[in-house]
């Protein structure tokens, strides 16, 4: 299960870069447009432009680092008496409906439909990511109220 959720997570993340390298590539060209020169002192078309550019480069670089991530990940699996540790696929009873989490180590907070589950990706800066490690099934959190059904 977890190689066709690595699949579609890698085949999304690629996409999202294709996406947005070409929005940075107009936004670049914008930005160096010299009809975006400003006219007058209030003019901040170029500034804009340049900020949007600069903020599109980062995204890009932090895409195409978790498509290099997740291009050589390797998930491993995890028994029902293990404890939650980073690559598991972690089941959770989250107010009353059945939720899934992947911690992973980037591109946190996307969610995939794989299998008819929704996986949300948690990677170490999320604050749930860090309650998880080390719990069991059986265990519960508190804040968020959650009860670990199941972890692979």
């Amino acid at each position: 299960m977890k190689t066709g959720l690595l699949a579609l997570i890698l085949a999304e993340l690629s996409d999202q870069l294709s996406r947005l390298s070409k929005a940075a590539l107009e936004a670049h060209a914008a930005a160096t447009d010299p009809g975006s020169k400003a006219e007058g002192k209030y003019d901040t078309r170029s500034l804009e432009a340049s900020y949007l550019a600069s903020g599109h480069a980062r995204q890009v670089e932090e895409l195409a680092d978790a498509v290099r991530r997740f291009g050589t990940l390797r998930l491993p699996g995890f028994g029902m008496d293990d404890r939650i540790d980073a690559g598991a696929l972690v089941e959770v009873e989250l107010a009353g409906k059945a939720a899934y989490f992947l911690l992973a180590p980037a591109a946190g907070g996307l969610t995939v439909a794989h299998e008819g589950r929704e996986v949300t990706l948690l990677t170490p800066a999320s604050g749930l990511y860090l309650k998880l490690l080390g719990k069991r099934v059986g265990d519960t959190l508190d804040d968020p109220p959650l009860a670990i059904i199941e972890i692979a």
